[in-house]
């Protein structure tokens, strides 16, 4: 018999890994089911002086920035890279020169799981629910980017998953952690402005991550020798590489990849008023400006999202209208504070009773209106610095809850993709029902709740 080829043995050692990970991803399933709920492992490996041991999960980009500030924490060491791209891998490598290199991160959970406490995920949206329940199914403590998925079923499963196993979890919601962020909670919690009525939202950011390449109709060009094009694909179907197309960066504008600009920033937007407002599920979305139907996501939308009332909010139901794409509100309604002349690139306004707050999400302190009647000793004063990424290192070490567990992060993704998913059923009001995950007046927006993944990357549970 001839010695097999170095393709079929690749091909051999794919599928034996596939079956290795998967066979060990259903066990874990089944310990967590049967398990108790809220005993996490803390150091779970073997961590000399008390170092929690991180692995990380896509090392380039915002995955890269993840690394770094968790690295930077004095308890952490990194001992596991992974990344479909040489390129990065190899960056990182020269960072951490101790840590495993991996490019397929089912072979680092299946078989060097041993080698850290915890995971870091920034890999792009429609890669984060595989890696992420996978690693709590086998009882890692995760820091995943936002949006948690791109999906809102799998956004559920991760919620849910995380909740049994009972690990540590933050959402990558920088913001959240910001003294301004937390101030403006505050200023909304005590009735600084009066029980609330609407709230505003803007984000009109150059789209940065637009593809130069929009063709996906021929054979596709040469994949460059750094990338493994498979690895990236992970769940999505099998698809021709196009340069300038989906990697670095680009994948956010596709349908499948990303959820466009309200997924990509309607996280950070959302959740002060999320807080706040103790918002829960919105009851119905619609998009007013013209939708999307092709592989991409439309450039510019303007959400309205009605949510159930709470003791802060004015009246039974509250409205959030979501602006992006250079479709700016309608600044009438906006009133400004002073030396401000005209309304920023981005941020919120909220309507209470008895007055309004202002806050530029670029920076800068919420502003109370009328100013003469808020002077400044009014506002908190006593919100000390905190870092989101030590945050859950910090939480992890303590055994208690990040400052965004996923069960916070879940809802809160959930929300913004109600409304993302608008984009792709303008103009009629689609009213949403939380507990069936459904859009009960729509089939084709409620066929975009969840998708199938492709053979030999499927996870019990997610697709």
């Amino acid at each position: 018999m001839p010695a097999p080829s170095p393709k079929s043995l690749n091909v051999q050692r794919k599928s034996l890994v596939r079956r290795q990970f998967l066979k060990q991803a259903t066990a874990s399933l089944a310990t967590a089911s049967a398990g108790a709920v809220g005993c996490p492992a803390i150091l779970r490996s073997a961590s000399p002086n008390s170092m929690l041991q991180v692995g990380c999960i896509g090392v380039g980009g915002m995955g890269g920035h993840t690394m770094d500030q968790v690295a930077a924490h004095s308890k952490v060491k990194i001992t596991a890279l992974c990344d479909v791209d040489s390129g990065f891998l190899k960056r990182a490598g020269e960072k951490h020169p101790h840590a495993t290199q991996h490019r397929d991160w089912r072979e680092l959970m299946a078989d060097h799981a041993e080698k850290f406490d915890a995971v870091t995920i920034g890999t792009p949206d429609h890669m984060h629910a595989a890696p992420t329940v996978s690693a709590i199914r086998a009882k890692k403590h995760v820091y995943l980017q936002k949006p948690m998925a791109s999906t809102l079923h799998e956004c559920r499963v991760i919620t849910q998953e995380a909740a049994k196993a009972g690990v540590i979890t933050q959402l990558g919601n920088q913001g959240r952690s910001s003294i301004e962020s937390r101030m403006t909670v505050e200023l909304l919690r005590s009735g600084a402005i009066g029980n609330i009525k609407e709230v505003i939202l803007w984000e009109n950011k150059a789209l940065s991550w637009w593809p130069k390449n929009t063709d996906i109709s021929g054979r596709g060009d040469a994949v460059p020798a750094s990338l493994d094009w498979d690895l990236w694909l992970g769940v999505q179907e099998s698809r021709p590489y196009f340069k300038d197309t989906y990697h670095p960066k680009t994948w956010r504008a596709w349908y499948g990849f990303g959820v466009g600009e309200m997924g990509d920033m309607g996280c950070h937007h959302f959740d002060i008023s999320f807080d706040a407002l103790q918002l829960t599920a919105p009851l119905r979305v619609r998009q007013l400006t013209p939708g999307s139907s092709g592989p991409l996501w439309g450039t510019q939308r303007m959400v309205e999202l009605v949510f159930p009332g709470s003791e802060i909010t004015a009246d039974d139901t509250v409205k959030l209208t979501w602006h992006d794409g250079e479709n700016r509100p309608d600044a009438s309604r906006i009133s400004l504070p002073q030396g401000v002349d005209q309304l920023p690139e981005s941020g919120t306004f909220w309507i209470g009773e008895r007055g309004s707050i202002f806050k530029n999400y670029r920076g800068g302190n919420p502003v109370v209106l009328p100013e003469t009647d808020f002077p400044a000793e009014k506002y908190p004063t006593d919100l000390a610095p905190q870092n989101h990424y030590h945050d859950w290192v910090d939480a992890i070490l303590a055994g208690r809850k990040a400052c965004d567990d996923f069960s916070h992060g879940g809802p809160l993704t959930e929300a913004v993709l109600v409304g993302a998913m608008a984009d792709r059923a303008a103009g009629d009001w689609l009213h949403w029902n939380r507990e069936s995950q459904t859009f009960t007046d729509n089939e084709s927006a409620s066929a975009l709740v969840r998708r199938e993944y492709r053979d030999g990357w499927q996870i019990e549970g997610l697709g």
